[in-house]
């Protein structure tokens, strides 16, 4: 299946009447289908793909009785695949790292895709599935155990030429057919465009070079393969312990590439492993090709690959890598030059243990986290991958959840819209107040911020937790696949330990965490950092910012006597948690080149909520 995320388009403003659903698939089946050839065997394609920079080859071998497939894919510098055995979806992520995909609609979209290859629905009961008219030689498709597409056949040729289909991460395709020619008594189509979120310079198209029927395979040739790339090095002790930064509750350790370093690196369990533009020109790195990478805002940024010989924390090494090349944060860098990311990569490999408590981060071989120590570990949560992040089942107050774990996110909990509104959480939550309350890879992220009564990770309870309804339509928090995210804000009660071979989280509660754990900015502004000190991003409305007078675009020079010249991003975005409420305090700031004093009066703009306030009515 492919895995490129592509986006849906609206139907023809006009079209005839909605065409019988039974007439229309007959239609295709003896426009595909020639009469004396059995949908039995095995297809292998091979398709020439080109997107903006990036030139390859993608091999897919599909079953054509049930539709099972696996592909595999060389692009540039990059390798992958999927595949799907009737039972499990699963990936070959680009370091070769191969994963069971059972969170999100990872299934449900292997299930699709599976019915299509096989035409399912020519058969008399329609493959189990429940099949509407839509017009314009349309049909909407919903497979047993898949999720809602929509089907588009020539009105001239009856055969098919788009599929509309919403998939993961919010995103959503338009893949367009053409070109059909015979092959092994079936019109293919000889060019295949997939095109996102409707972004012309987003195509990615696919030319049919060899189609081969051959003899049907058994179903273990689909199965998971059972890839342990062994591209990584410990010292003989088979583990590595180093300190970190929690910085505005991003972790920042120290990492070398191909030797050279140290560069600050965020640890990010949503992330792949990541150079920044700084550090592939200080090492001359060659970055090819232009993909689309976006994250918690609405916006989408170009990234590149780069290969790499090494990828160095502490001792726990990864080689011969090809890593991406991103300016993941371009303007709010915690007051760092960031290097690069340490993410999915480092987490597939080791089992990866964050002591938010003593601040370090230990890389353990494996095979040396036996049941004892997976006993003193804490309680542990089991997870299912959602292609590289981690997804854990839970609850938000009474309601059932599944949660992204996201170390790479500062907040404790950021709510996906469609959650949002699925839940109707807003009229049971009126006492919010909307902020900036991120800003990454996809810009800003706004939400309406609420306290909790709790939120439970598996078997673990985390009282009066601080929690952002989404507003989002675009990115990952428009994704109705996921209830939110959870971050290092509330992450960082605990040591956390990560054992991804076994698909456990284990999660140790500290007995003193941070003094601004649970605690929310004082001061209604967002603050990131500008010329000559650090510029107000966003004013929350009506709050303490707001009302002595503070405006997006003003530079804070000061907080309380304490000039920013002094502080850090992080510190001073802690310092504003931790503003005792009612006592007054001077900001200094200029507008413009004019130097000016305004006086906010902190408050708690999500207060600790009692027993008998919050809940809603179920």
């Amino acid at each position: 299946m492919l895995t490129i995320l592509a986006a849906a388009s609206a139907a023809a403003a006009s079209c005839a009447a909605p065409a019988d659903p039974a007439a229309l698939l007959a239609a295709n089946r003896a426009a595909t289908l020639q009469a004396s050839a059995p949908l039995t065997g095995t297809m292998t394609s091979r398709y020439a793909y080109h997107a903006p920079g990036m030139e390859g080859t993608i091999t897919t071998t599909i079953d054509l009785a049930s539709g099972r497939f696996m592909e595999d894919d060389r692009v540039g510098p990059t390798t992958g695949g999927d595949g799907f055995d009737g039972r499990t979806a699963w990936m070959r992520d680009l370091s070769g790292f191969v994963s069971p995909q059972a969170g999100g609609d990872k299934r449900e979209l292997a299930v699709n895709e599976a019915y299509r290859n096989a035409n399912l629905w020519w058969r008399a009961d329609r493959g189990g599935a429940r099949i509407e008219p839509i017009g314009c030689g349309g049909i909407r498709v919903t497979p047993e155990g898949g999720k809602p597409f929509e089907a588009w056949f020539d009105p001239k040729t009856r055969l098919l030429a788009r599929i509309d289909e919403v998939q993961s991460f919010g995103s959503s395709t338009e893949t367009r057919f053409a070109d059909y020619r015979r092959e092994g008594g079936l019109m293919l189509p000889g060019t295949i465009t997939i095109v996102t979120d409707a972004a012309p310079d987003s195509a990615q198209t696919l030319t049919l070079r060899q189609a081969i029927v051959s003899p049907a395979r058994a179903a273990s040739a689909y199965a998971m393969p059972s890839a342990e790339p062994a591209d990584w090095a410990l010292p003989p002790s088979g583990e590595v312990t180093l300190p970190f930064r929690l910085l505005n509750n991003h972790i920042i350790v120290e990492a070398k590439v191909n030797g050279r370093g140290p560069f600050p690196f965020l640890v990010d369990t949503g992330g792949h492993d990541i150079v920044t533009p700084s550090t592939v020109k200080a090492l001359s790195l060659d970055s090819q090709g232009h993909g689309q990478s976006g994250g918690a805002g609405a916006n989408t940024v170009t990234n590149g690959y780069a290969h790499i010989d090494s990828l160095d924390a502490g001792g726990a090494a990864l080689r011969n890598q090809t890593v991406l090349t991103l300016d993941f944060s371009p303007v709010d860098v915690e007051g760092l030059q960031v290097g690069g990311m340490l993410g999915v990569e480092f987490f597939e490999r080791f089992v990866v243990r964050i002591d938010y408590g003593a601040k370090t981060i230990s890389f353990i071989d494996p095979k040396r986290f036996g049941p004892e120590r997976r006993a003193q570990a804490g309680t542990a949560v089991p997870f299912a991958f959602y292609e590289h992040m981690p997804q854990v089942e839970g609850r938000f107050d009474d309601r059932s959840a599944r949660f992204d774990i996201d170390t790479g996110s500062r907040v404790e909990v950021t709510l996906t819209s469609p959650y949002v509104a699925r839940e109707k959480l807003r009229d049971a939550y009126p006492n919010g107040v909307t902020v900036t309350d991120g800003w990454g890879v996809g810009g800003p992220s706004h939400s309406y911020v609420v306290r909790a009564h709790s939120l439970a990770l598996g078997p673990v309870r985390i009282d009066q937790p601080i929690a952002g309804f989404s507003t989002a339509k675009r990115g990952v928090f428009g994704d109705a696949n996921y209830a939110g995210n959870i971050g290092t804000g509330l992450l960082k009660r605990f040591v956390v330990t990560f054992d991804y071979p076994r698909r456990t989280m284990y999660l140790k509660r500290l007995a003193r965490p941070d003094a601004d754990t649970s605690q929310f900015d004082r001061s209604g502004m967002w603050l990131n950092l500008g010329q000559g000190g650090l510029a107000i991003m966003d004013v929350a409305a009506n709050g303490p910012a707001a009302e002595a007078g503070l405006k997006v675009g003003d530079v804070v020079t000061a907080i309380g006597g304490a000039p920013v010249a002094t502080l850090s991003l992080s510190d001073a975005r802690r310092m504003l948690k931790l503003l005792p409420v009612g006592k007054p305090v001077a900001i200094a700031y200029t507008r413009g080149d004019k130097p000016e004093t305004a006086t906010i009066t902190p408050r708690d703009l999500v207060p600790p909520v009692s027993a008998s306030s919050g809940r809603s009515a179920r």
